[in-house]
């Protein structure tokens, strides 16, 4: 009865969308930085952009949550998912920060090889959450997600070589800091996509 009464807010799903398509952007921006880094200043101008842009996103489904009495899922994954989809813009962000602070000038291979994953696991999140909004696409979220998992592992395998590369072949200790750093903030985005994609499978589980 009160269901019938106080209709779901499906809002949320467009939300997370937005942030979906927000967060590639970002990705794309940072992949394209990584291949351009004489132009830094500008694509981390661009970044910091998109940052803004998914904090409000955030801010607006929170909020939303506050004044909508019966939500289309539960409001507690609501929230954390939208925390952990604004992680992943964060990592984004800061990665694309430094890469221009520390004044990195020649793209490594770990460099380009983090940035593509990232655009990789970062899409399969944003099918993944503009999907939820209908179970009869479990089955693909599913595998959108165990992609995630697997791109994450990739990552993780990119920043070991590259910080075997480093520390076998790097000379300069100062370019070996920044660069070491980089590299952790990078493989960050790809743990933040797991942990949303995380938070995907058990909403599944639970409305299954």
């Amino acid at each position: 009865m009160i269901g019938s009464i106080f209709p779901k807010e499906v809002r949320f799903f467009d939300l997370f969308k937005k942030q979906g398509d927000l967060l590639v952007e970002g990705a794309t921006v940072l992949q394209e930085m990584v291949r351009n880094l004489e132009r830094s200043e500008g694509y981390a101008n661009r970044l910091e952009d998109l940052e803004h842009k998914a904090d409000e996103n955030t801010h607006q489904t929170i909020e939303l949550v506050h004044q909508t009495f019966i939500t289309p899922i539960d409001r507690e994954d609501i929230m954390v998912l939208s925390s952990r989809l604004d992680d992943i813009m964060d990592y984004l962000e800061a990665s694309g920060q430094l890469l221009h602070l520390y004044d990195i000038k020649q793209p490594t291979v770990a460099l380009q090889e983090l940035a593509d994953i990232s655009v990789q696991c970062v899409g399969r999140v944003r099918d993944a959450v503009s999907k939820i909004d209908n179970l009869k696409h479990a089955d693909e979220i599913h595998r959108l997600c165990v992609d995630v998992h697997r791109l994450e592992n990739d990552a993780d395998g990119a920043q070991r070589r590259g910080l075997a590369k480093l520390f076998r072949e790097e000379q300069d200790t100062r370019l070996l800091i920044k660069l070491k750093e980089i590299y952790e903030l990078m493989e960050r985005v790809t743990d933040c996509c797991e942990d949303a994609a995380n938070v995907i499978e058990s909403i599944l589980v639970e409305y299954a």
